[in-house]
């Protein structure tokens, strides 16, 4: 579901209360381990993005899932064996239900994106 939030503060304080939680987290995880990268919305969702680049990660509340997305291709092969059981789009990582979320893979997924550069999908 496409925000229409000019920043994240506003993106978190639209969502229902059951998801604020949980992405209010992910955002944590986001600005903790992707130094250097800007926060901004695009597509309406919060994304992160390397010096001004592209966008590298960026996560929503749709109307089924909690998405993650990891617009990296090299991240998410260096992960192929992690990510296997996950239910995975083309570029992004869905969750049904928030209390699922898998953090600690979250983290290592944004620490690779952190620690240098890769190919944007």
């Amino acid at each position: 579901m496409r925000s229409e939030a000019t920043d994240v503060d506003g993106y978190l304080t639209e969502l229902p209360e059951d998801r604020r939680g949980p992405l209010t987290r992910l955002r944590q995880l986001c600005r903790t381990e992707l130094t250097g990268y800007d926060e901004v919305m695009a597509y309406g969702m919060p994304t992160y993005a390397h010096d001004g680049g592209e966008a590298e990660i960026a996560f929503a509340s749709q109307k089924q899932y909690i998405s993650i997305y990891l617009m990296r291709t090299d991240v998410r092969e260096a992960f192929e064996e992690r990510l296997a059981g996950q239910d995975m789009g083309k570029g992004c990582l869905r969750f049904r239900k928030p209390d699922t979320i898998d953090f600690d893979l979250v983290r290592d997924l944004l620490r690779a994106t952190a620690k240098g550069p890769g190919k944007i999908c």
